[in-house]
């Protein structure tokens, strides 16, 4: 009986958090308009409808480019704050870390209201330039946390002998410490773009007249014929996003084997 409360705790917890996500795909193939049981029978409309909309395909493509776009930038600047927060040492290291953390501890309606007002106080045009930036700016915290974690778990001596060979300071970075820390960018990659993909307030915000994924499904929802084809998207995006963390968290795993670092503190 030890421990029993806590079992019962944690399914209890669970069914609440994923009841919601299971009945995603229950409704998306049903054939009724209406979101309730008893079920009217199986169709694949709904995703026939939502791959036929124009509309739908514009956002999932803009969508698609600023996931890329911002994963692309957040880890690239990723990997310059985590090479220099475990190889350097330096004046206001730790504030200038905090800093590129606060995106994480603020909320994101503060953020996006902010990035809103200075972009139109600069005169720029709000688009998906201006979404990507946005994107960027919430998703280099995560990814400077799994590279850190990467960079920390290197052998400081694979670099030192690579200088020792006559190998340049960028040579070393680009052909030994880069391939060894590769497991952690992909990571770093796929988790800022499942975060991009999903991101709702400041993709509302800063998109302008482009629509975005998110943004179009919330526009949807006061349409009561369309709730089908929103579960239908829903679902797809729900799959998506359980197999991008998935393999986030394979090269994650993959990264600490091949340097020995401590497994826990995944995702999954």
């Amino acid at each position: 009986m030890k421990g029993r409360g806590l079992h019962v705790y944690a399914l209890c917890y669970l069914l609440f958090l994923y009841a919601p996500i299971l009945l995603l795909p229950i409704f998306a193939f049903n054939n009724g308009t209406v979101i309730s049981f008893p079920l009217k029978g199986f169709t694949t409309q709904w995703f026939v409808q939502a791959f036929e909309n124009a509309t739908l395909r514009r956002a999932v493509m803009n969508s698609l480019i600023i996931a890329v776009s911002s994963s692309v930038f957040a880890t690239c600047l990723g990997i310059f704050a985590a090479r220099a927060s475990t190889r350097f040492e330096f004046p206001g290291k730790g504030p200038m870390m905090g800093l590129i953390m606060l995106p994480l501890v603020l909320p994101e309606i503060i953020v996006s209201i902010s990035l809103l007002v200075v972009l139109l106080s600069m005169g720029i045009t709000l688009n998906i330039f201006t979404v990507i930036i946005g994107h960027t700016l919430i998703c280099m915290p995560y990814a400077t946390v799994i590279l850190t974690t990467a960079f920390n778990s290197l052998d400081r001596s694979l670099e030192e002998a690579a200088y020792d060979l006559g190998e340049t300071k960028w040579s070393a970075f680009r052909l030994v410490i880069l391939p060894l820390v590769m497991p952690g960018v992909i990571s770093s990659l796929l988790m800022s773009f499942t975060i991009s993909l999903d991101e709702f307030i400041i993709a509302f915000f800063l998109a302008g007249n482009e629509p975005t994924l998110p943004t179009y499904i919330f526009s949807q929802l006061r349409f009561p014929k369309q709730t089908p084809t929103i579960m239908a998207l829903g679902t797809v995006l729900v799959v998506m996003s359980i197999i991008l963390l998935t393999f986030a968290e394979y090269f994650r795993r993959r990264g600490n084997a091949r340097t020995g670092a401590n497994n826990t503190g995944g995702f999954l």
